[in-house]
């Protein structure tokens, strides 16, 4: 049998790059919602192009690269330069533009707020197509690896040893220079030794700078970042990512990153979210990580039932009755001890110091006189003046009310692990999204939120089907506008516009949220904040 054969590398073909694109390649959503952009209400630069100087590329262009490249896990400006050069479908995406590495990486450094501007205008008209609800919120977060070494982040005990060698190996090269004597090498040992007196220096500053700022740690190549745990209590330097994904689709609708862990994460990504959504209650799901009471209180502030998993008791088994022993009685506000005794608070609230510059926590402090004739005091107390006393804090409540719910709908709580994990495994294993090229954290988000539009982007072409997703798209050209001009452009949906809340059929025919029906708005569509 002969073996396959091609065509002759010199053979001239006529083609159409429409034609060797595929009718459902991703490539063709990822245009039809850019094209649906409304670049300059966002803030992106080179909208319009002036009448002298070299004609720069379209930001629509750019960002379609960007969409692309990030869905299929790459990531860096020259491996994009490339596959805009030789790629089928980055060539249509792009009309066979191919800018420089150059360009490309400027526009990803210089346009972090519009991404993320994109990205919650895109989370909005999924609100508007019924595909997010806001009922039930899981939050979670994944670790990403900064451009930021081991090595050069620094606390005050890795400060602290590194003067103490600096100094010890100045005091070594003087020892030496006193009992030299040839020329060239008393030269050798004053370099070495300003060396590092020049070291010493860049360390005192780190130390001032700890000492200014109050932080436990610095970062000297990308200042945003810090040391966190990783997997298997491996420590590395990058950003602690918080994410919110609505259970109805499994979207992505908010993320933010601030602290190593996840301690006081909770209200403010459950309040942030429930803004964006626009929702008036909602309910959160999250791991222990997150059971902290002042953020269990702030969320129950804002009408956000939390069910959050209750964290181990902090104390060591030592033998003694635990606090949960002890019922607290709440109409009159007193324990009772498992001999059956009644503690009772003087109603004074005291403070316990919270580290990290945080204000203190407050508490009531429970005992009673019984504890000295109680024939179990050894099973209670090893203290032998005064007996066992139980404090309860402020956030007490909310948390025992969160921690009831989480027992009583143990099934509703196991959503949380299959809303939260599959995105982030996805972002990590399929996308290659386990470090930034970013430095800052307004660039790291916007780095962000380029991976969490190509996600819902891919999530909406699995639920509405491709050809009804670019279909939707396009017939709401004008509707993806920055948040400020969607709230000014609501006051004329009444004059102007058709309210019809897109919906989808048995058929999966989408009808278009807006259109635009009246002269009256149009010269505002022009307008910018």
């Amino acid at each position: 049998m002969p073996h396959v054969t091609g065509e002759e590398r010199n053979q001239l073909f006529m083609i159409s790059m429409e034609e060797m694109v595929p009718k459902d390649s991703f490539v063709r959503a990822i245009d039809s919602f850019v094209d649906a952009i409304d670049m300059k209400s966002f803030g992106f630069a080179h909208v319009q192009s002036k009448e002298e100087g070299r004609p720069s590329f379209h930001p629509s262009v750019l960002l379609k690269l960007y969409l692309y490249g990030y869905h299929y896990g790459i990531r860096t400006s020259r491996k994009l330069e490339r596959e805009a050069a030789l790629n089928l479908e980055a060539m249509w995406l792009t009309s066979c533009q191919s800018p420089k590495y150059k360009t490309i990486a400027d526009f990803r450094k210089n346009h972090a707020k519009a991404f993320r501007l994109v990205f919650r205008s895109f989370i909005r008209l999924l609100k508007e197509w019924d595909l997010v609800d806001g009922k039930t919120i899981a939050i979670d977060s994944f670790k990403i690896r900064a451009q930021n070494s081991l090595k050069n982040n620094l606390n005050q005990a890795k400060i602290d040893r590194h003067l103490a060698y600096i100094d010890n190996k100045i005091t070594e090269y003087e020892s030496q220079l006193d009992q030299c004597d040839r020329e060239e090498d008393q030269q050798e040992l004053l370099t070495k030794i300003e060396l590092q007196k020049q070291r010493k220096e860049g360390y005192q500053e780190a130390e001032d700078q700890l000492k200014t700022t109050g932080e436990e740690q610095v970062s000297l190549t990308d200042p945003d970042s810090r040391a966190v745990v990783f997997q298997r209590n491996s420590v590395q330097v990058g950003y602690n990512v918080q994410a919110s994904i609505d259970s109805k689709n499994k979207l992505l609708v908010e993320y933010e990153t601030g602290e190593v862990n996840d301690s006081h994460a909770l209200a403010p990504m459950a309040i942030a979210t429930k803004e964006l959504l626009q929702v008036e209650q909602m309910d959160v799901l999250a791991d222990k990580g997150y059971h902290t009471g002042v953020e269990l209180m702030e969320c129950e502030k804002e009408n956000i039932t939390t069910y959050v998993s209750p964290r181990a008791p902090s104390t060591k088994d030592n033998g003694l009755y635990p606090v949960t022993s002890f019922v607290y009685n709440r109409e009159e506000d007193t324990y009772t001890c498992p001999a059956g005794e009644t503690l009772t608070t003087n109603n004074v609230w005291y403070h316990h110091k919270n580290p990290g510059n945080k204000p203190p926590l407050r508490f009531k402090r429970y005992t009673t006189t019984a504890c000295k004739s109680c024939t179990g005091r050894n099973k209670c107390t090893k203290q032998k003046l005064n007996g066992r006393s139980i404090d309860r804090s402020e956030f007490a409540d909310s948390m025992e009310r969160n921690n009831a719910r989480v027992m009583a709908n143990p099934n509703y709580y196991r959503q949380r692990q299959q809303l939260a994990e599959h995105p982030f495994g996805t972002l990590k294993r399929q996308r290659g999204f386990i470090f930034t090229l970013m430095k800052g954290k307004e660039k790291v988000l916007g780095e962000v939120g380029l991976e969490f539009i190509g996600y819902n982007l891919t999530r909406c072409v699995s639920i509405l089907g491709f050809i009804e997703l670019c279909k939707a798209l396009k017939k709401c050209a004008f509707i993806i506008l920055n948040l400020v001009e969607r709230s000014f452009l609501s006051l004329f949906r009444l004059l102007s516009f058709k309210n019809d809340k897109m919906q989808i059929d048995q058929d999966k025919e989408i009808i278009p949220s807006y259109s635009l029906e009246n002269d009256f708005v149009k010269p505002y569509l022009s307008i910018q904040f």
